[in-house]
């Protein structure tokens, strides 16, 4: 069975779920069982997503997708102004450490 990846509004929706049926007495194993989820996803969602409405999910994302198209971009541009050493001297002398 494939890993499937779930939307910030599936996650919220689930987590919504499982307060409902954590109210009702239900432990956290059955919860988990019903939303098709093992536990620690449950844990890893509560800790990331809870509290959190569907639209604040769904930019929490957005900013990190951008976050790291950016430090991508910092790491390019440094590496094109500062090239490694070996770099450096491979190409002025035709050798490499």
């Amino acid at each position: 069975m494939g890993r499937r990846r779930h939307t910030p509004e599936e996650i919220i929706t689930a987590l919504r779920e499982a307060e409902v049926g954590l109210a009702n007495g239900k432990t956290v194993g059955m919860v988990s069982r019903e939303l098709g989820i093992s536990e620690q996803t449950y844990y890893r969602w509560r800790q990331e997503f809870g509290g959190m409405k569907v639209g604040q999910a769904r930019r929490f994302k957005e900013l990190e997708k951008e976050n790291a198209c950016l430090k991508r971009a910092v790491v390019v541009k440094h590496f094109i102004t500062n090239p490694p050493v070996s770099v450096v001297r491979h190409r002025s002398f035709g050798t490499a450490l």
